[in-house]
């Protein structure tokens, strides 16, 4: 876990310098000093000056900050309770309204920029999704490993087996195109048209929010067909000798159609299970020893066959637009999810802090590059160019300390035509920092609780 933990901080540190190099670039354009251009927080454990500005790197690993020239012109204003910041040159306090509020404005730009591009060279150079068929189960019809009943796929008529064909006149190709309708439409009437057994259906299905996680959800699952792709060394599968190409047909003499029904078999938790497997070489029987961890779950090691998609290359154009479209998308989906925090979802599962944030960089990481160094960056950037929205969304917000709050601040000013007074300044930066605070230490709490129960 704490690799993980390492290689997710080394991802979010990759938005941060951009988000920060953005602010760097617009105060130097617009002619306003950086004293200190740090990457993390705390003491400096390294350093070195560039011109005016020191360069450094932080005790604290995660953020960093863009320091500009006026702090101590700000603190003198406060402490002879002037009515103006003395005039410096260099200092942001002196540059107009217009070149403060572009450069506040960089730092989320360039984390946008950042998506357009990463996104745009994945689009043009080609990726690899791996995911499952369209063809689904329903999870009431598996309780005891899903707790799930009464859901919109049960009410609307669906049955495991069913295929996806298309949803909103929106073609579904694989399991990845299902999520990424429904995860976005929580309450949303949608024409499904499926296949049952060759013939046709139309269903309307209204997804719910999942209150842990904000998402809209129908009681679906992918369709796993029992067939080993590959096993974890040293695994209880590793040790029944189960091989890559075995299809399961049966579980305790329970028959297995997908991968849940193997899991059905273990519901009552038996010391072992006696595995009918079919290959090449013929027929055999396998017994298996699972072992139970806490919480009752089980890890037996077996990766099932997924589906690997080849996504063509794009030519330059099409692919700087595929960048776009999905950033933009990206964008409007962090939008929603502000409105989300207000309409009764658990804000402690829902919502993560930088902790939580890094060990999902990690995670992602780790498991996307044991699939090939190709796979594992495309994974790894796309969900940073995410993570690289979604924190230029948060920094465009009106919340004093972010950079949305001195744009705003700054536009006040400059709808009046005259500085505002130093003290209402800091009252207004005061209490930014300490709301700033209490969400620190409860995002905090949570992230740590989480990686806890992990």
């Amino acid at each position: 876990m704490l690799l993980t933990i390492l290689i997710g901080i080394l991802g979010l540190d990759i938005v941060v310098l951009v988000h920060e190099l953005g602010h760097l670039f617009a105060a130097k354009l617009m002619g306003i000093s950086v004293e200190i251009f740090s990457i993390g927080m705390g003491k400096k454990i390294y350093s070195t000056h560039w011109g005016e500005t020191e360069y450094c790197i932080s005790i604290f690993p995660i953020g960093g900050y863009c320091k500009m020239k006026g702090e101590k012109q700000f603190n003198k204003a406060i402490r002879e309770k002037a009515s103006s910041i003395s005039y410096e040159k260099g200092s942001i306090f002196s540059a107009s309204p217009i070149k403060r509020i572009v450069t506040y404005l960089a730092g989320p730009l360039f984390n946008i920029f950042f998506s357009v591009i990463v996104l745009s060279i994945i689009w043009t150079v080609g990726f690899t999704i791996n995911t499952y068929s369209n063809k689904i189960i329903l999870l009431s019809d598996y309780p005891g490993i899903f707790e799930s009943n009464n859901n919109p796929a049960d009410k609307s008529g669906l049955m495991t087996g069913d295929k996806i064909i298309s949803i909103d006149n929106k073609t579904v190709k694989n399991y990845s195109d299902l999520q990424e309708i429904i995860y976005s439409s929580a309450g949303k009437q949608l024409s499904f048209i499926i296949n049952r057994n060759t013939n046709e259906k139309t269903l309307l299905i209204t997804p719910t929010l999942n209150k842990e996680t904000g998402a809209g959800r129908i009681g679906v699952s992918p369709w796993v067909d029992a067939v080993v792709e590959n096993i974890v060394p040293g695994s209880s599968a590793d040790i029944a000798g189960l091989e890559k190409g075995d299809i399961i047909k049966t579980a305790n003499n329970i028959k297995v159609f997908n991968y849940l029904d193997i899991y059905k078999a273990l519901l009552l938790k038996p010391e072992y299970i006696k595995l009918k497997v079919q290959s090449e070489s013929g027929n055999r029987e396998v017994s298996l020893v699972p072992i139970y961890m806490d919480e009752g779950k089980t890890d037996l090691g077996i990766i099932f066959k997924s589906l690997n998609i080849e996504q063509d290359k794009l030519n330059l154009l099409s692919g700087i637009k595929k960048g776009s479209v999905e950033t933009f998308n990206t964008f409007v989906m962090t939008a929603r999810s502000i409105y989300l925090l207000f309409t009764g979802i658990d804000v402690k599962k829902a919502v993560s802090g930088p902790i939580r944030i890094s060990y999902y960089v990690g995670e992602v990481a780790s498991n996307s590059f044991k699939e090939g160094i190709k796979t594992g960056f495309t994974t790894i950037f796309r969900f940073l160019s995410m993570i690289s929205v979604a924190l230029g969304f948060a920094n465009l917000l009106p919340i004093p300390i972010f950079d949305g709050g001195l744009i705003l601040f700054t536009s006040i000013e400059l709808v009046k035509g005259k500085p505002l007074k130093p003290s209402v300044f800091y009252k207004y930066q005061s209490f930014g920092f300490f709301l700033i605070l209490i969400i620190f230490f409860l995002t905090t709490y949570s992230d740590i609780s989480y990686l806890f129960s992990k």
